[in-house]
């Protein structure tokens, strides 16, 4: 055979080269794999990390936490209805009054005698048109002189009850029952028809009123529960009684009022107070505020990664706050939230995940 194979040396440069092409053909085959095995890792450790947590959702009590201010159920600021000095003061400032009790009385002055007269004037109209009267029956007046005497009787009953008011007015009364809160003016004091003489006030019950965003106000109702806490920590339980028909354009949220008893007499009325506001079970996540971010509109939300490893960003409702982390609604019952790491990622990314450390 390589006798033959030397007769014919062309032969021999054929399988040389047949031989030269399979390897070279091995070695991009062999490099090309290569190449392949390293690009994987290299895409994979592109991916960014995240660190999250898996929250499940719980049910809460939905509540409203608002600032609020305590008022008097009732304040009334008495004014003078007629001219006079201040006589005599005949209730304290501070005291408990009833209803209709005498608080300060003004000088008479001339009114009683003006009474007097108009009395007097009434009774003699009165006895002018029974003599009418009579004399009508028989024919000796005419309707027109009997119409006459009868105006002017209606006209002198009028000045007298005119008179009888003007007498009344200088003694000025509880409207209610009340506390008798301030007094403007002092024994002798010369006052003028509209200046203020005194204030009083009810607080056997007090009404603590506050403004909501036009977004909550929907959720609210007359007569629920609410909560006012005091500042010194104190709580006295109250119902919502009033809610606004229109927003104030200001500020675009509602007047609200919370009807709270009072039987104590605790002078609260002018403090400040929180208003805690149920309005409903509702599922919910606990979080710390510190995952919460803005989304282009300004609203809350915040990022966590899906079932394909994609980051997503959900708006949420903020439910209320305290020291201890933040109630949200919005999210999926159970969702891997992003704890670490999410200023670097935007929505849609894919990412690579770690589970957060116990307690972080």
């Amino acid at each position: 055979m390589f006798t033959q194979l030397s007769k014919r040396p062309w032969i021999i440069a054929v399988l040389i080269i047949l031989v030269l092409l399979l390897w070279l053909l091995s070695g991009e085959r062999f490099a090309a794999r290569d190449e392949a095995t390293a690009d994987q890792p290299a895409a994979a450790a592109e991916l960014p990390r995240v660190e999250v947590q898996w929250l499940q959702a719980e049910p809460m009590q939905r509540q409203h936490v608002v600032q609020g201010q305590i008022e008097a159920w009732r304040r009334v600021e008495l004014r003078a209805q007629v001219s006079g000095s201040v006589q005599r003061l005949d209730q304290d400032k501070g005291n408990r009054v009833a209803a209709e009790q005498l608080l300060l009385s003004l000088s008479p002055d001339d009114r009683p005698a003006q009474v007097a007269r108009s009395e007097a004037d009434v009774r003699q109209r009165e006895s002018d048109v029974s003599a009418a009267k009579r004399l009508r029956e028989r024919s000796l007046i005419s309707a027109n002189e009997l119409m006459r005497l009868e105006s002017e009787l209606a006209k002198a009953r009028a000045e007298l009850d005119s008179a009888r008011l003007q007498l009344r007015n200088t003694r000025i009364v509880a409207p209610f029952a009340g506390i008798y809160d301030q007094r403007q003016v002092e024994l002798g004091d010369f006052v003028q028809p509209g200046q203020s003489l005194l204030t009083l006030v009810d607080i056997d019950r007090l009404k603590v009123s506050a403004q909501i965003a036009q977004q909550q106000v929907t959720q609210l109702q007359l007569g629920q529960p609410v909560k006012v806490e005091l500042l010194d920590g104190r709580t006295l339980e109250g119902e919502l009684h009033f809610i606004a028909a229109a927003a104030d354009p200001g500020s675009r949220s509602f007047r609200i009022e919370v009807k709270v008893d009072n039987p104590a007499g605790l002078r609260l009325a002018g403090a400040s107070a929180t208003l805690h506001i149920q309005t409903g079970e509702a599922l919910a996540h606990r979080l710390s505020p510190a995952l919460l971010s803005l989304d282009q509109t300004g609203r809350h939300g915040v990022k966590w990664v899906n079932q394909e490893q994609r980051v997503e960003f959900t708006q949420v409702q903020l439910i209320s706050v305290d020291n201890q982390g933040a109630w949200v609604s919005g999210l999926p019952p159970k969702v891997a939230l992003i704890t670490l790491g999410q200023g670097f990622v935007e929505p849609g990314q894919q990412v690579r995940t770690q589970l957060a450390a116990e307690g972080s």
